[in-house]
């Protein structure tokens, strides 16, 4: 981590670097703790890389029959940021229990904690205390692009929280592909590098390179990299992934979980997919209600993370 933010640093004020041609590509179909660190590290190089088998083939194709009634239904986006030609899935937690799976992947859980938890430490008295914060949800979207999609304009997710690379990374995307996606049909284009550049430097649609992705294949990439949903040439084939954006703890989340997966709807769920949603505690006391662990209150959990305040 301290390697990502002292290079990020170096480049702030300064010439961004070259991007590369190609985005690196890692199978863990059999992971190791080894796995964990080579994902990282090419992420901390290139803010993005491409997870071959994230998911099982019948993982993927339970995501997509889940979502399908809620691509058909969607309506046109009227601020214009997402084609009319692409369709949206939202509240994925609420809407597939396939979906909350994909969220609670081992191998993206791994790699989000090491990367995005927040530790912190201060002052009570002459006390001094450390807390450490894991990565909650911050929006979760399928996307269903059709033939003739335009492309996005390329952009930064983390954009919406206003930073200005003080603290990187804050943010992690894991896009899941549910179909084939390939620089045809509109794969994500990423320009790798582009993490580390500074807040003057536009990017340029000629610098970006497809992820192209099996179903169960994967893109792991920073909040601060460029990217955009890529256009759809074809005639006959529409591309479906599915987005689950984590972010640090302390801040806002740009889906509203509580209204999207009320306690209602949350309380089926694992603890562990309770606190993605951000039902859990930010140590030391952000996210309380009537100064207790809402785990406790709403859902009653007891474990090795509920917090007495």
């Amino acid at each position: 981590m301290s390697s990502l933010l002292s290079r990020t640093k170096s480049y702030f004020f300064g010439p961004s670097p070259p991007s590369k041609k190609t985005l690196t590509r890692i199978d863990v179909s059999s992971p190791t703790e080894r796995t964990i660190t080579d994902l990282i590290s090419v992420i901390e190089r290139d803010g993005g890389v491409i997870v071959e088998n994230l998911i099982s083939k019948e993982l993927a194709a339970q995501i997509k029959s889940d979502l399908k009634p809620y691509f058909d239904t969607d309506k046109v986006d009227r601020s214009g940021f997402f084609p009319s030609t692409t369709q949206r899935a939202t509240a994925l937690l609420a809407r597939s229990d396939s979906c909350v799976d994909l969220a609670c992947n081992k191998v993206f859980i791994d790699v989000a904690n090491r990367m995005l938890t927040s530790t912190f430490s201060y002052w009570a008295g002459q006390r001094r205390e450390t807390v450490s914060a894991k990565p909650i949800i911050s929006s979760t979207v399928g996307f269903r692009v059709n033939p003739g999609g335009k492309q996005q304009d390329i952009h930064r997710d983390d954009c919406d929280y206003h930073v200005r690379n003080c603290e990187m990374p804050m943010m992690l995307g894991c896009v899941t592909a549910v179909t084939k996606t390939t620089k045809e049909n509109g794969a994500t284009i990423a320009i790798p590098g582009s993490h580390l550049w500074g807040p003057e430097r536009c990017p340029y649609d000629h610098e970006a390179i497809p992820a192209e992705l099996e179903p169960g294949d994967a893109f792991l990439f920073l909040g601060n990299m460029y990217h955009a949903g890529g256009g759809n040439t074809t005639t006959d084939q529409a591309r479906e992934t599915v987005g689950i954006f984590l972010c640090k703890a302390y801040y806002r989340q740009a889906e509203n979980q509580y209204l999207e997966v009320p306690p209602e709807k949350a309380k089926r769920l694992s603890p562990q997919a309770q606190r993605l949603l951000g039902y859990g505690i930010c140590l030391p006391s952000v996210g309380f209600v009537d100064y207790q662990d809402p785990m406790r209150v709403l859902f009653g959990v007891e474990d090795e993370e509920t917090v007495d305040m």
